[in-house]
């Protein structure tokens, strides 16, 4: 077997693939994400954004998230919505934000009128 460029170094080969490994499984869990946490049905609720939704909802869930959502007891998924690309994201999540507790409210029950938890669902 020839290695190009390389000599005759299978180590390269090894750490190459596993590099290429590493980096699918990367790609794998940056998947751009807003979702909203809740205490409970009509409960205080958090609007968030991020790249890894299931591993940011269990730092929620566990409390490892210093700050409102910890204070607040927001620990169940109630709405979630993937995107393309962290602008679009974040333009998103500006924009629920933004928007009245009413229409994250709205949001909510269309899509999960009984608020059951999500995090089964985004680990399947």
């Amino acid at each position: 077997m020839r290695y190009f460029g390389f000599g005759s170094n299978p180590a390269f080969v090894i750490a190459r693939s596993a590099a290429t490994k590493q980096s699918r499984a990367m790609q794998r869990d940056f998947q751009p994400a807003v979702y909203i946490m809740a205490s409970q049905r009509n409960g205080t609720t958090y609007v968030g954004v991020t790249s890894n939704l299931p591993q940011r909802v269990w730092q929620h869930r566990e409390g490892l998230v210093e700050g409102f959502t910890k204070r607040h007891g927001c620990k169940t998924l109630v709405w979630f919505e993937l995107h393309a690309t962290m602008e679009h994201a974040i333009a998103r999540e500006k924009q629920l934000k933004g928007g009245s507790r009413r229409k994250k409210l709205a949001l909510i029950e269309a899509e999960n009128p009984t608020w059951r938890d999500l995090f089964a669902e985004i680990c399947a």
